[in-house]
């Protein structure tokens, strides 16, 4: 990582230390400032030692007194500087990764390793640098808030509004921080066109109706796929269609085709239904005449065949007996011609006292009557 990038340094605005503070003093160097002087840091602070331990700093009497004093400051010097050194390098050799955090540990600007939650140890800036970005987090890109955005063209050749939201996380913070410029934009850029892909294969009643959460998801997956070809180190959560909208300019009369087509589908249903109805119906009288004709050709034929068998038999009984035959033939018609009729049986010899016009055979219905009633 460059050092005008570290949020410090000389390079950004010519006004900060290397630690990100502002020099002190003033007068000369450049715009009037200069860095602090180090002998002077070091010479405050070997007097603070001094008053802390007060045998370590005398001075002695004459030239060797100071002699001994020159040494023992230049000695001090040396303590005090490097008590400073070393707590730099501690204090830049450890840092924390919190538990929504990941750590990534750059070595002269090239990513060496990832580190989970808790304290580690690394080697003092600037050989190394740590960076620990929050993993857990969920972010949300908004799709569809202008024209250019939203308005997308379906399989079966109609402009819809689309509307969605796209909710992602990192996975992985090295291929975050360092493969991508702008994880948002990309992301965002990725969305719009696997949308517009799955869209373009979609017929706009599918987007209108059921087809919701299958496009959902198959934006879900062209998004992820897409973002780990670029090893951007982002993990799609969710991907949510907030409102699939047909053109403002067009959209009364969109609503009145649709309505139209509600109307059509009510219709049908309704025929359907009252089809599903008559002909069962229908069908079921079909097969109940069917069998009542097969029934009746049974009838018919079984009558016939038994005819002609009593036909062929009674001829048989002719041909043996013609006389007998005959006399039973004549009789059987007889009695099926008057069996049903009303008759009056006069013994020729004793009906000479019986007037011939008196109508016996009204009467003889009247008579059975009497006979029922006194009965």
């Amino acid at each position: 990582m460059p050092w005008n990038n570290q949020g410090g340094g000389w390079q950004n605005g010519g006004n900060r230390g290397p630690w990100g503070q502002p020099p002190s003093g003033g007068g000369g160097g450049r715009g009037g400032q200069e860095p602090p002087d180090l002998e002077e840091l070091i010479r405050k602070g070997q007097e603070r030692l001094r008053n802390i331990f007060p045998g370590g700093g005398g001075r002695g009497r004459g030239g060797s007194g100071s002699d001994g004093g020159q040494q023992g400051g230049n000695g001090g010097i040396l303590i005090v500087a490097a008590l400073i050194i070393l707590g730099l390098i501690g204090w830049s050799s450890v840092y924390r990764v919190d538990a929504d955090q990941q750590g990534v540990v750059l070595r002269f600007g090239e990513a060496v390793r990832t580190t989970p939650p808790g304290l580690h140890l690394k080697l003092p800036f600037p050989i190394e640098t740590a960076y620990t970005p929050t993993v857990t987090k969920v972010n949300r890109v908004n799709v569809g808030g202008s024209p250019d955005e939203s308005l997308m063209l379906t399989g079966d050749e109609n402009i819809v509004d689309v509307d969605f939201v796209v909710l992602w996380r990192i996975a992985d913070a090295g291929n975050y921080l360092f493969n991508v410029e702008n994880p948002e934009a990309t992301v965002k850029a990725a969305a719009e066109s696997a949308m517009r892909e799955v869209v373009g294969e979609s017929a706009i009643q599918v987007l209108f109706t059921t087809g919701r959460f299958e496009v959902q998801g198959k934006v879900q997956s062209l998004v992820q796929g897409m973002l780990d070809s670029y090893k951007a180190g982002v993990q799609i959560v969710e991907v949510q269609l907030q409102s699939v909208d047909p053109p403002k300019p067009v959209e009364d009369a969109f609503r009145d085709v649709q309505a139209a087509r509600a109307d059509q589908e009510r219709l049908r249903n309704e025929a359907e239904t009252y089809a599903n109805t008559v002909v069962p119906q229908a069908r079921g009288e079909a097969d109940q005449i069917l069998q009542a004709a097969q029934a009746y050709r049974e009838q018919t034929v079984a009558e016939a065949q038994g005819q002609a068998d009593r036909f062929l038999s009674i001829y048989n009984e002719y041909k043996n007996a013609e006389e007998i035959t005959r006399k039973r033939i004549f009789l059987e018609t007889m009695e099926d011609v008057l069996g049903g009729m009303n008759k009056v049986l006069m013994d020729s010899e004793a009906g000479s006292g019986v007037l011939p016009y008196l109508p016996l055979n009204e009467l003889a219905p009247g008579q059975q009557r009497k006979q029922k009633e006194a009965q």
